[in-house]
């Protein structure tokens, strides 16, 4: 019953993460598209009011009429809209399937034992999630000082960029030594997302609410709390693409096993921020296919690298020939699959056999060699490899014939 409930929990909470990951990026990227579409107000009266930049468009079978205030408006209206709780709400459901899905069992979903650092890989499940934390933690707090002391005034977003940038690579890197795969890929898109999330819940948010109160007060807004708004909003913006491919990656382990993947993360990264470059200038008119091209370079580029080599056939002619005996199969798949493919379960989280395959009988796995191929030969499973089937248990499954 436990197991069912961790599932169903998270079958619900996977569920609300999606839907409010949708709206929070959707507005995200409207109203940069917004922003960078305002058009010089043509209406004298609208530029002596104040109106920066306007927009017109049709959608749904209606009229649209967006203005954009330099200052602020001659009046606000009370049930001004805010945009902060579809934000709030997808890093609180995250946050909640790490728990469920990595946290709860940490060393077997977290600690890293190949890695190359002798204490990450002897971690045991609490000090793994003590680690997971203050990876999370300490990526904001690096983030945020970058973007304090490189460029408080904004002044220097360009230098800040680049600090962000290599950031980001130290980041991959440090997360594929100290985690296990799909942890690492998972915690890197965490950090950028904590830091969306925290730029919303630290800057954005109150620097709007500070406007809002000296405009209702008949003050003057500090124009500060705009441009550090617009500034954190902008790096958002170009999280988003690179966040979500890193959230889906762990269900693509060519990736998260890669023996280098802090390199691949890296490629994808800057690969999502070509694009959405790409984006952004368009809805200002520029088109730039420059960076969309070189977003897809590096793509190519990460497929190149992570292309797995062929595995040789080292059992001799006879069983090149013949295959395995199913025996020997069955042994492997016994000791590697049989924890979650089984009627019961032996693996905590799972309360029946993944996708309905249960390899208890001889019988069944032979009913599902194909498949069991197939996904063995990918590196798909088993997943991140957390039993650690051998590349020579691969090879033998690999030539199995009947």
């Amino acid at each position: 019953m436990q197991a069912y409930l961790l599932e169903f929990g998270n079958f619900m909470l996977r569920w609300l993460h999606v839907i409010a990951a949708i709206a929070w990026i959707g507005e995200s990227i409207y109203f940069v598209m917004l922003d960078n579409g305002l058009k010089t107000p043509k209406d004298e009266n609208c530029r002596q009011k104040g109106v920066f930049g306007e927009m017109w468009a049709v959608h749904g079978g209606g009229f649209y009429h967006n203005q954009k205030y330099a200052t602020s408006p001659e009046k606000l209206p009370d049930d001004l809209h805010w945009s902060f709780w579809k934000s709030y709400t997808t890093w609180l459901s995250g946050f909640a399937l790490f728990i469920i899905l990595y946290m709860v069992n940490p060393g077997f979903y977290l600690v890293n034992p190949n890695s190359n650092w002798e204490w990450a890989a002897n971690l045991a499940g609490w000090e793994a999630n003590i680690l997971a934390l203050a990876f999370l933690l300490l990526g904001w707090v690096v983030y945020n000082e970058m973007c304090k002391r490189i460029s408080p005034n904004m002044e220097r977003d360009g230098l800040l960029s680049i600090g962000v940038a290599v950031m980001m690579i130290v980041v991959a890197y440090l997360s594929t030594q100290m985690f296990s795969g799909r942890a690492a890929f998972l915690l890197t898109g965490a950090v950028m997302a904590t830091a969306m999330s925290a730029n919303v819940f630290f800057w954005i948010i109150p620097g709007q609410r500070r406007m809002v109160k000296a405009m209702k007060a008949g003050a003057t807004p500090n124009p500060l709390d705009g441009k550090r708004g617009k500034q954190r909003s902008v790096h958002n913006t170009y999280f988003t693409l690179p966040v979500v491919l890193l959230m889906i990656s762990n269900h693509y382990s060519f990736a998260y096993t890669y023996e280098h993947a802090w390199v691949l993360m890296t490629l994808f990264i800057f690969a999502g921020a070509l694009i959405r470059q790409y984006f952004v200038l368009m809805h200002a008119g520029k088109i730039q296919p420059i960076y969309p091209i070189a977003g897809v370079v590096l793509i190519l580029i990460a497929f190149w690298v992570a292309m797995p080599a062929q595995i040789s056939n080292q059992s001799g002619a006879q069983a090149a020939e013949k295959g395995p005996d199913i025996t020997e199969i069955g042994a492997v798949i016994e000791q590697r699959c049989v924890a979650c493919h089984s009627q019961t379960p032996t693996q905590p989280g799972f309360s029946a056999p993944p996708a309905g395959f249960a390899y208890d009988e001889i019988e069944q796995i032979i009913k599902q060699q194909e498949s069991i191929k197939r996904v063995v030969a990918s590196n798909y499973m088993p997943l991140g490899n957390m039993t650690n089937m051998t590349e020579e248990e691969r090879a033998l499954i690999e030539e199995w014939k009947e």
